[in-house]
């Protein structure tokens, strides 16, 4: 598996974050949906990652800057083809990696509290991310669990 820049002007990268997108948008109220579109991963200062194998995208994840010390995982997103092969253990610890290289000494992010997510939420856990208050502009929402990791 390679992990590397994401490439947003690829065609397969851009279908895999609008399922994403899509996905987020019918399994969350309006309200309680915070997945970045393409335009947002484009933003100065956001890392986004996409990992390759034989020329099959695998899955995506980024990470957003929140200030000097704290950083944010956003649009992590395994393909269904790709599912069960560690490719989401891989795309975190790439970005755990990368966080911990910038300085870092938190990550945090925003998911799902119900059914949808809880794969997903359990993935984080495994990785020692642990439950803690809204973050960043993030408010109290029962749809929504916030996680952090300590680095």
């Amino acid at each position: 598996m390679d992990i590397r820049r994401g490439d947003l002007s690829d065609k397969r990268v851009i279908a895999l974050l609008k399922h994403h997108f899509d996905r987020c948008h019918a399994e969350s109220p309006p309200e309680s949906c915070h997945v970045f579109d393409v335009s947002r991963l484009a933003a100065p200062g956001i890392d986004f990652w996409a990992a390759w194998s034989a020329g099959e995208l695998l899955g995506v994840g980024a990470m957003k800057p929140l200030d000097q010390a704290h950083g944010e995982v956003k649009s992590m997103h395994t393909a269904e083809t790709a599912r069960r092969r560690g490719v989401a253990s891989a795309i975190l610890n790439h970005i755990i990696a990368s966080s911990r290289k910038r300085g870092f000494t938190r990550l945090s992010l925003e998911t799902g509290s119900y059914g949808y997510f809880l794969p997903a939420v359990a993935l984080y856990k495994s990785h020692g991310f642990t439950e803690c208050p809204p973050f960043g502009d993030y408010r109290q929402d029962p749809n929504s669990l916030f996680l952090t990791l300590v680095l």
